[in-house]
């Protein structure tokens, strides 16, 4: 392909549609980059988990081989990166692969370059190193984007908290988080000595710990991209966390809405705002590409708080990537591609990130990540199939029709259901059922789940059934494991 510079964004959309370079997205699911690859010609996803029973076009899932636990998404990327019929598949194909992922490590870095390819992100190590709860305060502070009042210390006792506390004028309210690890895994009310007492092991000896002074604030996400011509920002998200019906984990995510007065426009400018600055500071520590900013909106005064970084695509990239705005210009995983090309292009960034902030440009959906809340184990029997639900006059959600698309929702009375737990698998506490996307919202005005949402999330539900476990099985070795897939 000829080397001249791209100069706009149609000539960037173009670049794309005659990418020959074959470009792989390996995870459990296709679920975080969904649509990408009608974005990006020779785009393929290697999934571990079929959502789709063999029907999507562009998702290869290799049979299953024996295999350790997983205890991480870097652990089945790995094992897919080692599955003769995925080296198949990537020999097949040829060219030089290019790799993105969810999660990796240097393992997956070395595999991918024993396949003859390169890994479009950041280095494991680097990306590891801004992803420690504890360098995105230090980041943050370095790019003038605050952090809730807090201070970083190791905990040994819970009267040593306190003291730590008193110091540095936090009350005794707090929100605890370790350096690594899922929302609701990791981060801890304390209150009283006793709530210490239940996650004291998870404190004590767990080296340096963010201690934060509580407050009452609601949830955002922001996902952005670094690029060589400056960082390009997403729209403002709403979060859906802890919802007994969606999680088991109190804090737990479970789910984002993107609508144009999610926010006052002020808030929307401020976070904007703060993530760009973020974004530049990022480019100042050796790091590009796409990265997403969790803001914590204090209810009373509206002030906005830094609450975490995670260095990669998440949970909330397909909602962003399917917005109005990406459908216009681009999706923004896109300049993610472009920034790792090495292909040279101009983008006038202020004019994009204009553009992107206009009101117009958004359009109101919300996904919901559903998961076994009860505290109970079995074997699923049947479950709902991906594809278009309605839900009918009387409440009751049928399935429709086959599509992968989640375009193909037409109207609040139908959602595309992205199924995880399928006929076979153990059904667990925090085991995660499905992904629903509807159009419209999913929360109250006082982000409480609305009425629809919980008959969505019940009618879906309906949908699966499982028997019990043999008695001979049913005991400690199905506990959560504790990692999430999306």
């Amino acid at each position: 392909m000829a080397t001249s510079e791209l100069k706009n964004i149609s000539e960037i959309r173009r670049h794309f549609h005659r990418n020959e370079d074959p470009i792989y997205f390996v995870s459990a699911t296709n679920f975080n980059l969904l649509g990408i690859d009608e974005w990006c010609k020779n785009f393929k996803y290697i999934c571990y988990i079929d959502c789709y029973d063999g029907r999507h076009p562009n998702v290869f899932c290799p049979s299953e081989q024996p295999h350790a636990e997983f205890q991480s998404i870097e652990e089945i990327n790995n094992y897919l990166l080692q599955h003769k019929e995925v080296i198949d598949l990537i020999k097949r194909r040829g060219g030089k692969p290019k790799f993105v992922f969810l999660m990796f490590d240097e393992e997956t870095e070395r595999l991918a370059k024993e396949l003859g390819g390169e890994v479009w992100f950041p280095k494991a190590k680097l990306r590891t190193k801004c992803d420690n709860k504890i360098e995105t305060v230090r980041i943050g502070n370095k790019a003038g984007v605050p952090s809730v009042p807090n201070t970083l210390s190791e905990v040994k006792s819970y009267d040593h908290l306190k003291k730590i506390c008193d110091k540095a004028g936090l009350g005794h309210d707090l929100v605890l988080q370790s350096a690594f690890g899922d929302s609701g895994h990791t981060t801890f009310f304390i209150k009283s000595e006793a709530d210490f007492r239940r996650h004291e092991h998870e404190i004590v000896g767990e080296g340096e710990i963010k201690i934060m002074k509580r407050i009452d604030c609601r949830g955002s996400a922001i996902e952005a991209c670094a690029t060589k011509e400056g960082t390009i920002v997403g729209p403002l998200m709403t979060e859906l966390v802890g919802f007994k019906e969606l999680t088991p984990y109190r804090g737990g995510w479970c789910g984002n809405e993107i609508f144009s007065t999610a926010f006052p426009p002020k808030t929307r400018q401020r976070a904007r705002e703060l993530t760009f600055q973020f974004g530049e500071q990022l480019r100042k520590e050796g790091y590009r590409g796409y990265f997403e900013l969790d803001f914590l909106i204090d209810k009373k005064t509206g002030e906005i708080w830094l609450g975490e970084l995670n260095p990669r695509i998440t949970g909330a990239s397909s909602m962003t990537n399917h917005a109005a705005f990406a459908h216009a210009d681009a999706p923004l995983f896109l300049f993610h591609l472009l920034e790792f090309s090495k292909k040279k292009f101009h983008l006038d960034v202020e004019e994009l990130n204009a553009r992107w902030a206009d009101q117009s440009m958004i359009d109101s959906w919300s996904q919901m990540v559903i998961k076994h809340t009860e505290d109970s184990v079995d074997i699923v029997t049947h479950a709902p199939q991906s594809g278009i639900y309605r839900m009918l006059e009387d409440g009751r959600v049928v399935y429709d029709r086959f599509d992968y698309h989640r375009r193909a929702v037409e109207s609040e009375n139908e959602a595309f259901f992205l199924r995880i737990l399928k006929p076979g698998d153990y059904r667990y506490e925090g085991a995660d059922l499905g992904i629903l996307v509807t159009r419209g919202r999913s929360m109250t005005n006082g982000f409480k789940l609305n009425e629809r949402a919980k008959k969505w999330i019940h009618g879906i539900k309906q949908g699966f059934a499982a028997r019990p476990l043999p008695s001979a099985e049913a005991g400690p070795a199905f506990a959560d494991p504790a990692f999430k897939i999306m």
